[in-house]
């Protein structure tokens, strides 16, 4: 997919008026300043697995390169990781470590998984009405996070169109079951399909890993100066 579907998703979350289990925050009102990126799984949990690939490597390669290169073109950005091995932590403590912060943003990167190994693509979650059984799966399966919904698909799409090959599934909705208490807007980004040949193969590669990770920082950055500018607006 053009992981820039999810992207732009992950991005524009942080616009609107987010509602949480502490209150709402208002992010036009906050310049950018402190983003965690949350690799999905870990530890005892591999995630989805296809012979000796599993998705909590794959999730912690990109989430530290994505990071690697925020910190490098924004050292204004504190980036905080939920973790940076291979370590199981708890849904409950991955939130908190959000909250703690007192973050602007949290993206959770995972890897998608299906019965059906022709599915493919690449797509990003966020809370809304959707009660359709396909996203009730995904919510239960990864414990998914709370977002306000967003109008910047189309920003997120771009940078995945234009940086990968995988296809573009989409920002989707619903009602996730098991929500982290993040404080502040959240997005759960699948970056293509374990199950799938030519997914799986790209994401594990150096150059797919790369453009994966690209599309993500490049969603950043566009949706950073919007965040930044709507809140000069306001000061």
């Amino acid at each position: 997919m053009k992981l820039t579907t999810r992207l732009l998703v992950i991005l524009t979350l942080l616009l609107p008026l987010v509602v949480s289990a502490q209150g709402k925050i208002d992010a036009s009102e906050r310049r950018l300043s402190t983003v965690v990126i949350d690799a999905g799984h870990g530890g005892k949990d591999p995630g989805c697995t296809w012979g000796d690939k599993k998705e909590k490597d794959l999730n912690l390669k990109i989430a530290l390169l994505f990071g690697f290169m925020i910190e490098e073109a924004y050292p204004d950005v504190q980036v905080i990781y939920t973790r940076k091995d291979d370590r199981f932590v708890e849904l409950h403590t991955r939130g908190d470590i959000a909250n703690k912060a007192n973050a602007d943003l949290f993206i959770s990167i995972h890897t998608d998984a299906v019965g059906n190994n022709e599915a493919h693509g690449s797509s990003t979650y966020i809370m809304g009405n959707d009660k359709s059984e396909k996203n009730l799966a995904v919510a239960q399966r990864e414990n998914s996070v709370i977002v306000m919904e967003g109008d910047f698909e189309e920003m997120v799409q771009k940078h995945y169109a234009k940086n990968t090959p995988i296809v573009d599934r989409g920002a989707r909705q619903g009602p996730y079951l098991v929500l982290w208490r993040t404080a502040m807007p959240s997005v759960l980004t699948e970056m293509g399909f374990m199950t799938h040949k030519g997914d799986r193969d790209y994401l594990h590669s150096e150059v797919g890993q790369k453009q994966v990770a690209k599309s993500l920082f490049d969603a950043f950055s566009e949706y950073r100066a919007k965040c930044n500018a709507k809140a000069e607006e306001v000061t």
